[in-house]
């Protein structure tokens, strides 16, 4: 299903006084379906990743998802239009971001075709959205695993691992030492006596001094 000029709009029965879905599932999809597409708004999502917004940057992209569906839970009528202004102030308002690049209008033509489809109970474009998001999830957490970072010792904090590492040398640098230092007096001992079968001691040729 596409969604043109003419008809990217959606309008609430006659009997309805909203466009909320009175399925909770249906609703629950949508809203899946509208937060997802406000994830891959590029220009919030560049906003969001330089704390434009203050530290709170992640929370209000949360709350632009909240206000879009509002515009449903609200009014009778909404259209692409009317999203795309709601995404532009949400910029202005929060991170102090005028986005000209007409980047908003897409985002807001797909989430009202995902209102017509969810309002079909079709929500193949959703699922999609919704698996895409997490491999990218799964893919940057996996990039992150890959980075090698050094931990302090719990039971020992304030001891790095190079220094533990060149603690480890000296006590190894030491022990070979010690090693030596007992070959070379068991080197310099005096000979003991050789005795022969019969209990006889030999004599010894003695050593130059």
């Amino acid at each position: 299903m596409s969604c043109n000029a003419d008809d990217c709009f959606v309008e609430a029965a006659a009997e309805e006084p909203n466009l909320k879905f009175k399925d909770e599932k249906q609703q629950a999809r949508f809203e899946l379906g509208v937060s997802m597409m406000i994830y891959k708004w590029e220009a919030l999502d560049v906003a969001v990743a330089n704390n434009w917004g203050g530290p709170a940057s992640a929370e209000k992209r949360d709350w632009i998802t909240a206000i879009v569906v509002d515009l449903f839970k609200d009014g009778k009528y909404v259209d692409a239009a009317m999203v795309e202004e709601t995404l532009l102030y949400a910029m202005i308002d929060e991170f102090d971001t005028n986005v000209e690049d007409e980047s908003a209008l897409p985002i807001s033509s797909k989430i009202i075709e995902i209102y017509k489809q969810c309002r079909l109970q079709d929500y193949s474009t959703v699922e999609e959205l919704y698996t895409g998001w997490l491999e990218k999830q799964n893919n940057a957490e996996t990039s992150q695993s890959k980075v090698v970072v050094v931990q302090e010792d719990p039971l020992n904090p304030d001891v790095s691992s190079s220094e533990e590492s060149a603690e480890e040398e000296d006590e190894q640098e030491q022990a070979e030492d010690a090693e030596d230092a007992d070959v070379e007096m068991a080197d310099s001992r005096p000979n003991q006596p050789v005795v022969d079968e019969d209990g006889f001691e030999l004599v010894q040729k003695k050593g130059r001094r």
